[in-house]
């Protein structure tokens, strides 16, 4: 049995929503995901009358499409959908039966306009939570308008086809065969780069607001939310909702919730602050702020927006290590996530840049699967909690590497190794391997702010107990501040002190 008992329950409330019929197209082999895709389909059809099964001839094997009867729409699954991407998969049998998704009516309108033929093909893998975003956009357009195809590919099913496309980080999109972009990409993401005759010329006439809240993340929804219950003129301007809470997997210290993960926690934020009359500007990365009669921020495209206070929650972002071959090697070896990149480096050598939990977590994920893992740490001691230090040093494919500083992460088209000075000593050392995970930490993105607003020498806005920075009217919440502590539900807390804050200041101005 491919679903358990408790999938195979919510299979079935799901398959109740269904509104037409959907032809299931399968080309299968005698490997074992080939077994598992048929077994899956007698489950499937076992389940519901709405769903019908046929053989076919399809460009992989194995896959499988989901069509409308007499009609190909263009979805197509190589490999298995389970894990992470079981959502997509029943996503798709619903979308295609017919049933409305949730998006906005703008956005669909968007899609059925675009003209021409795009064929996408996105290379996943099942234990990625940031690639069901990417597969159900995709899938979603190639439902709605005719010319785009689109066809999910399990890295791990085709690690030759991955291999030979370098495929070295999830997801990765390729559009007509050339490379269109990685990592986690929403709908209007997607679209903006298929559909280059966006208009954004409603921003550059936007009325000023009275609380304008830049960042979307846990702190800005928060800001957001509590302004608008105010009964104020509020706005947010972000590139995405959700910020870094996008890339957290599971999330079990967020309290009443026992556990949820980052993006489910991203759309319900979004989803909430949609609630309120707050004027929504996603897509757009603020890059100048200026305090004048009213407080500007000029967007990237040149708008400019005003507004009697403004609350900064613009978040944080992975540190990168900064020696030559990380930026040229990037989703070429070089990686962030070892949850999402992890499977594409099965039986290959990798090393850890980090010895704090982070670091040391993804060490011992990746031992499970990777041939080797070498460990490189700065300080003289790792960071992390002994509990973790005590597995990792029980693990026999662990190299650690304590005091040594990385030089170089060296390559030819993708990494090759990794070169280490020993600081005690200053020996140069270099590793051989095929992959690197960087995991020291995150940075402020402050860095577009201008000398006026104080930060810490690490770039963290300075703010006080109301969230005030040292500029009147500009108020600061989140990761992007000197709060001690990086959470969610301490960014949600610090971004409703923000908007209060703000609130009052207004009113006493």
């Amino acid at each position: 049995m491919v679903l358990d008992p408790e999938i195979k329950a919510q299979l079935q409330q799901y398959l109740a929503l269904m509104e037409g019929d959907v032809l299931i197209k399968v080309q299968t082999g005698d490997d074992q995901v080939s077994k598992d895709i048929l077994e899956l389909m007698d489950e499937l059809t076992s389940m519901t009358s709405r769903v019908k099964v046929e053989k076919a001839d399809l460009p992989r094997t194995p896959s499988f499409s989901v069509n409308r009867p007499g009609e190909d729409t263009g979805i197509a699954f190589a490999g298995i959908p389970l894990g992470h991407e079981f959502t997509s998969f029943v996503l798709a049998l619903l979308q295609v039966s017919g049933r409305a998704p949730k998006v906005e009516q703008e956005v669909i309108d968007q899609i059925k306009r675009i003209k021409g033929e795009f064929q996408f093909e996105s290379f996943i893998s099942l234990s990625c939570h940031n690639c069901p975003d990417v597969v159900q956009a995709l899938n979603l357009m190639s439902v709605l308008n005719p010319g785009i195809s689109h066809t999910m590919i399990d890295g791990a099913v085709f690690k030759d086809e991955a291999e030979r496309r370098d495929v070295m980080a999830v997801p990765s999109v390729y559009l007509n065969g050339e490379f269109f972009g990685g990592g986690r990409m929403t709908i209007e993401e997607i679209l903006a780069k298929v559909d280059t005759n966006r208009d954004d010329s409603e921003l550059f006439n936007k009325e000023p607001y009275d609380v304008l809240v830049v960042g979307g993340g846990p702190a800005g929804a928060s800001a957001a939310i509590y302004a608008a219950r105010k009964g104020i003129r509020t706005g947010i301007v972000a590139e995405r909702f959700g910020g870094q809470v996008m890339d957290t997997v599971g999330i079990e210290n967020f309290i009443s919730l026992k556990y949820t993960e980052g993006p489910k926690l991203a759309a319900s934020l979004e989803e909430h602050v949609k609630e309120y009359n707050v004027d929504v500007m996603k897509l757009q990365k603020a890059k100048r702020l200026e305090k004048k009669e009213l407080i500007e921020v000029e967007l990237e495209n040149g708008a400019v927006l005003r507004s009697k206070t403004v609350i900064l929650s613009t978040g944080a972002r992975w540190r990168n290590v900064g020696v030559p071959g990380e930026a040229e090697f990037k989703n070429k070896g070089v990686a962030y996530c070892p949850h999402c990149d992890g499977p594409l480096f099965i039986g290959k050598r990798v090393a850890v840049i980090g010895g704090g939990n982070s670091g040391i977590e993804a060490a011992i994920d990746l031992a499970g699967i990777v041939s080797h893992v070498t460990v490189l740490e700065f300080l003289p001691e790792l960071k992390a909690d002994a509990v973790l230090q005590e597995r990792l040093y029980s693990l026999p494919n662990v190299t650690v590497h304590k005091n040594v500083q990385t030089k170089e992460i060296t390559g030819t088209d993708k990494v090759n190794g990794i070169t280490y000075i020993e600081r005690d000593t200053g020996g140069e050392q270099h590793v051989e391997l095929e992959g690197v995970f960087v995991q020291i930490g995150l940075v402020p993105n402050t860095d577009w702010l201008g000398e006026d607003i104080e930060r810490t020498r690490m770039g963290e806005i300075v703010v006080n107990s109301h969230g005030s920075t040292t500029v009147p009217g500009v108020f600061a919440a989140g990761d992007c501040t000197n709060s001690p502590f990086k959470q969610i539900i301490i960014s949600m807390g610090s971004g409703a002190t923000a908007a209060l804050g703000a609130f009052d200041y207004l009113i006493r101005n």
